[in-house]
């Protein structure tokens, strides 16, 4: 079974996701040039909103991290370790799985851990002590040679870390390296490159959010100025330019609810609860890119959500032909709302609706949504109402099987 996130949102003036030269992201689609709000960009916000709005609890979300050599040496600190030895346990106890530690104390790169697999490592790394600080001597080989030699070096110090500690102690830590019932680790998956087997299928797909309508780039002129320069000094301190457009999004999401109950080990109740937060948390996230100058904390004009048992609907194409602001009065969120209905339309009659277990919609624009609505009890007066209702008719198949 899936569940499925269709949401319009229209921002103000903004440049809320930027490319490497600062610009806001944009891109071809249906032959016309569109604003792009990306995937990872969404996710992001997605992870925070949860996290900062409490949705789920701290001991069932996960962190993404170079340091966590840091963070296990405090833990163990706090335990009661010295810090000295410490120091030596955790790159031992990291290498012994494959993940190597770098000089600098970082990892090779970023690791997105469950709050209670982090805990775990700690344990573990307690518990063989003496046998991880004995073996931390043993996985520095020497190789001659300068800086071109350090790609060399790396691959034998791993190797080496992996040979120094008994297959019985890097077996125990390899254990708990199970996602930790991580809510939204489940939701976003990992990929350990050093140990693919604990890599972990994301129960989510995000899209790209593409605009409604066609895209023009804007230029903001600005200039500072100096508060002590004499006042009869002309010019400004300070000047340059920023990029920004405003545009009403399109926004697509789905959650694989076989997937998410397999990856949270079959909690039924925690995946109910991960589903729930992960609703809420699309709703409420909000790209920061230059928020601070541009402030486009614009809330979403329609949330429609979808559950079904197979096939996956992206409704992107309802905007494959560019919105425009007169077909709806003036109105681009109205025109965008119209469109998407009616790409629904064609998309049930041409496909049927066999697959689909029911879909509601929330909406600021007030008017018929013959489609997206055919009936009162498909249309939710509140985001709370909407997401209850999307909630009272999913079901979690077992962990062992998948529909697809």
């Amino acid at each position: 079974m899936f569940v499925e996130s269709h949401i319009l949102q229209n921002f103000a003036p903004s440049n809320l996701n930027r490319d490497d030269t600062g610009s806001p992201k944009d891109c071809d689609f249906g032959g016309y040039r569109r604003a792009r709000i990306s995937s990872q960009c969404l996710k992001r916000a997605i992870r925070t909103a949860t996290r900062d709005g409490g949705l789920i609890d701290a001991a069932h979300l996960a962190t993404r991290t170079r340091l966590l050599k840091k963070t296990l040496v405090d833990a163990l600190v706090q335990r009661g370790q010295s810090e000295a030895e410490a120091l030596a346990v955790v790159p031992s106890a990291l290498r012994s799985v494959g993940l190597a530690v770098k000089d600098d104390g970082t990892t090779q790169y970023l690791l997105y851990l469950g709050t209670s697999e982090i805990n775990a490592v700690a344990d573990r790394c307690l518990e063989h002590w003496s046998t991880l600080l004995a073996a931390s001597s043993s996985a520095e080989p020497s190789v001659d040679g300068g800086a071109n030699d350090k790609p060399k070096r790396a691959k034998s110090t791993k190797k080496a870390g992996k040979e120094a500690v008994p297959t019985a102690v890097s077996d125990s830590l390899k254990r708990v390296l199970d996602g930790g019932k991580a809510a939204d680790l489940a939701l976003f998956g990992r990929m350990l490159a050093d140990l693919p087997i604990k890599s972990i299928d994301a129960a989510c797909q995000v899209a790209h959010a593409l605009s409604t309508h066609r895209v023009s780039m804007e230029f903001d002129f600005y200039t500072a100025v100096d508060e002590l320069q004499q006042n009869d000094t002309s010019g400004a301190g300070m000047m340059g330019t920023v990029e920004f457009n405003s545009a009403c999004f399109y926004r697509y999401a789905n959650v694989d609810l076989t997937q998410l109950l397999r990856n949270l080990e079959g909690d039924d109740d925690l995946a109910r609860m991960s589903l729930s937060a992960f609703l809420r948390a699309s709703v409420l996230a909000v790209p920061t890119g230059k928020q601070n100058s541009m402030a486009a904390q614009n809330p979403p004009s329609l949330v429609f959500t979808v559950v079904r048992d197979a096939g996956l609907w992206s409704l992107a194409n309802a905007f494959a032909k560019p919105v425009r602001a007169e077909d709806a009065g003036g109105d681009i969120v109205a025109a965008s709302v119209r469109a998407l209905d009616s790409y629904w339309g064609k998309l049930t009659r041409m496909y049927g609706q066999s697959q689909l277990r029911g879909h509601w919609v929330c909406t600021l624009v007030d008017s018929e949504l013959p489609n997206l609505a055919p009936v009162p009890d498909h249309r939710a007066e509140t985001v709370d109402d909407l997401i209850a209702r999307t909630l009272d008719a999913v079901s979690f198949a077992p962990a062992n099987s998948r529909d697809r």
